[in-house]
């Protein structure tokens, strides 16, 4: 039963990397063509969202890379060693990768702004900020879980040394 809900959770990590794949492939290079024609033209909208543009690609490094290590805590978990160090050193990366995430996305808001101002979509303010939220709730999920796991192998330590 283990192993279905790891390989649940490994199949549902995967189908969450496609859309933001797809948007990296499919979408963004068409709005950049359009950023690049505005930036020819001199208008410095265009070197606005270009800009923006290159910290959405910059944010996926980090997004990645905090799913692969969601496959290797979940590896570690069917391998019944969840205990481990591994899993707080996987638990850290993933707190760190998503604090960069969450700062990247804090970093351009201002121009997140004046793209949406320019567009008149606040809809794009609210995009950022739920990216933002969400990267800064899986940090401190991350980090709540990081502590608990440290603390229960310590004590686990702690019961192994004294029988």
């Amino acid at each position: 039963m283990k192993q279905v809900s790891t390989l649940f959770l490994k199949i549902v990590v995967i189908l969450m990397s496609i859309p933001v794949l797809a948007l990296c492939i499919l979408g963004l290079p068409q709005v950049a063509i359009k950023a690049f024609s505005h930036a020819a033209d001199g208008e410095t909208l265009g070197y606005i969202i270009l800009i923006v543009l290159f910290v959405v690609y910059v944010t996926t490094i980090p997004f990645f890379m905090s799913l692969f290590q969601t496959v290797k805590l979940l590896t570690l978990i069917e391998k019944d060693q969840a205990f481990s160090q591994d899993s707080v050193k996987g638990l850290t990366k993933i707190k760190n990768h998503s604090k960069i995430i969450s700062g990247l996305y804090i970093l351009i808001l201002p121009l997140v702004y004046l793209v949406a101002e320019w567009d008149d979509a606040p809809g794009l303010i609210l995009i950022n900020l739920i990216l933002i939220g969400a990267s800064f709730a899986v940090a401190v999920f991350s980090s709540v879980l990081q502590r608990l796991l440290q603390k229960a192998i310590d004590y686990k330590e702690e019961n192994d040394l004294t029988i």
